[in-house]
């Protein structure tokens, strides 16, 4: 299949990531994030995370550091909404989404997809197309007990150091989360060499994303 590309118009990359969780992120395209730095040096990055107590934010500022190591400017805000209770604080992060359309103006939007069970990430992601209503959305898919992964239409394929990178990110940065059953390796792996099975990626592993709205 014949790959599309980001035309930039000898732009910088301007990325914005969006998370409910402290590893949402990291979690849901990390790999993508990896692979789209590789290919644009010097590009600008927001990171913002919307819930976490104060370990999960050393975490998480610990994760963001490492994936956009090779940006040329990042920026990580991590908010400290309560955890799961995101739609009852529908204002408030409704208040800091339109402060971030004043403040940055991205090529790309990384965020939840709409059909995700769980309530935090359907308030990301509804009050991401809310705000960012004329840029490219791309949503990408968090493995979870409630079995709501869909059939993504847009993948990214990776190499092996980008799937690696991840997965040893993910382990080493987020300990809180260890002990939960499906927080390991396997799990991140299986689900990129799934989806490096559905676009024949060379290496094998790949993410995927929701893309609802495109202009080519």
């Amino acid at each position: 299949m014949q790959p599309l590309g980001l035309d930039l118009k000898g732009q910088k990359l301007r990325l914005l990531c969006l998370g409910a969780h402290c590893d949402d992120i990291e979690i849901g395209c990390g790999a993508t994030v990896l692979r789209l730095l590789d290919a644009h040096p010097g590009a600008h990055v927001r990171w913002v995370v919307f819930t976490g107590s104060a370990v999960r934010q050393a975490e998480a500022r610990t994760a963001a550091a490492r994936f956009l190591a090779a940006a040329g400017e990042a920026q990580v805000e991590l908010l400290s909404h309560r955890e799961s209770f995101l739609p009852q604080a529908w204002g408030a992060v409704k208040e800091s989404f339109e402060r971030l359309k004043a403040e940055f103006s991205p090529t790309l939007v990384l965020t939840h997809t709409l059909t995700d069970h769980h309530q935090d990430h359907r308030v990301v992601s509804e009050l991401t197309w809310n705000t960012f209503r004329d840029h490219l959305v791309l949503e990408y898919e968090i493995p979870k007990y409630e079995g709501d992964i869909g059939n993504p239409n847009l993948f990214v394929p990776l190499g092996h150091g980008q799937a690696e990178a991840k997965v040893a990110a993910l382990m080493e940065c987020f300990p809180s989360q260890r002990g939960r059953h499906w927080f390991d390796p396997a799990t991140f792996l299986g689900l990129m060499r799934l989806r490096g099975l559905g676009c024949n990626a060379g290496s094998g592993y790949a993410e995927a994303f929701t893309a609802r709205k495109m202009v080519v």
